[in-house]
């Protein structure tokens, strides 16, 4: 498949967004889609003083030479708003920010601004979403209330993401791993780490830390600029 015809690149942090270990990464998400601005979605973030989302991503992107622009959705209605939907729509790079995957997931599913950015992604911009955002793309969804399984938005279909995986609770790991459906994988991704889909369709691991598949019982672990093959382009 051309990397046309396949879409943009998606990159799924599992975390710690806006840090040193991913500068170089969001710097390449931006100048692979040609973008001089970044456009930040803070709904997951509602419930965590969403109003200092805006700070954090322009200082941190000015940083990288790039402006910018977090759009107030924090609620349902925002995400039918039309110049909301349409920013998005044009948008180069779409960000997802980290926070409760189960409110992200309410505002998006079925919304307009969700079609728009799974659009901006199919016409070449890259989209990058950390924790709450990258759990919710893909399908099953990791249920942070316990580690099971829930449905997420299926950007990536049979696709699970256990974000923070360095960090979370072994219960928990071990119960995404257990009730793990035989037809999907598992990814655990290190907070300031990235699982990225390249244009072409392949996956590799960006940042400082590692991702680690779980197929069944098999486990393997991915550091930086490993090409993980398993991973089957769709």
């Amino acid at each position: 498949m051309s990397p046309t015809s396949q879409g943009g690149t998606l990159a799924l942090l599992g975390g710690g967004e806006w840090k040193g270990g991913c500068r170089d990464l969001d710097a390449e998400l931006a100048s692979v889609a040609g973008a001089k601005e970044v456009v930040v979605i803070p709904a997951a973030a509602a419930f965590e003083h969403p109003e200092r989302i805006a700070d954090r991503a322009t200082a941190y992107f000015e940083g990288l030479g790039i402006k910018a622009r977090t759009l107030p959705v924090i609620h349902r209605s925002e995400a039918e708003d039309p110049k909301i939907v349409d920013a998005v729509r044009k948008a180069r790079f779409v960000y997802l920010c980290d926070g409760s995957p189960l409110h992200l997931r309410s505002v998006l599913k079925g919304s307009a601004l969700f079609d728009a950015i799974v659009g901006a992604y199919h016409g070449g911009a890259s989209v990058a979403a950390s924790g709450a955002g990258a759990t919710l793309v893909g399908d099953p969804m990791v249920d942070p209330r316990g580690g099971a399984y829930t449905v997420g938005l299926a950007m990536v279909p049979d696709l699970a993401i256990f974000p923070y995986h360095g960090t979370a609770a072994r219960h928990l790991r071990e119960r995404s791993i257990d009730l793990l459906p035989s037809t999907a994988k598992l990814v655990g991704i290190d907070d300031e780490t990235a699982l990225v889909r390249d244009r072409d369709g392949a996956w590799r691991v960006a940042g400082a830390g590692v991702v680690t598949v779980y197929e069944g019982r098999e486990v393997r672990e991915y550091s930086a600029g490993a090409a993980i093959t398993e991973l089957t382009t769709r």
